[in-house]
């Protein structure tokens, strides 16, 4: 793995305001020794309060919200933003395994030629 890594995490949403506390959360716990990350939630223009409900996580979590366009365009505005040296998508209804974002960095440490891993 690489001494440090700053893992950018992209969460597009759009009505998943019950959900997003614990997608963010399961982001937040891949945090370890040499592993930073970056969570960045887009709201793509929930009608809902996932808006409300994203900025109450705290200052850990970058939040943009956007007018309805979309989970792509939501995922690639995630991408504008992002600082990571590695990035990583998460829906919002779902929940990062513990330790996933180490065992990818571990692949891309023996196989560095590798764009991507799934």
């Amino acid at each position: 793995m690489p001494s440090h890594a700053l893992v950018s995490v992209i969460i597009p949403t759009y009505n998943y305001a019950a959900f997003l506390p614990q997608a963010v959360a399961s982001v937040l716990e891949q945090r370890a020794p040499g592993i930073e990350v970056e969570v960045i939630v887009v709201d793509d223009g929930s009608p809902d309060n996932t808006a409300e409900v994203a900025e109450s996580l705290g200052p850990d979590i970058v939040f943009i919200r956007q007018t309805n366009s979309g989970p792509s365009r939501a995922r690639n505005t995630g991408l504008r933003a992002a600082h990571g040296d590695f990035v990583a998508f998460l829906d919002a209804d779902d929940l990062f395994s513990p330790g996933l974002l180490a065992s990818h960095l571990r692949v891309f440490e023996a196989q560095p030629e590798l764009d991507m891993t799934i």
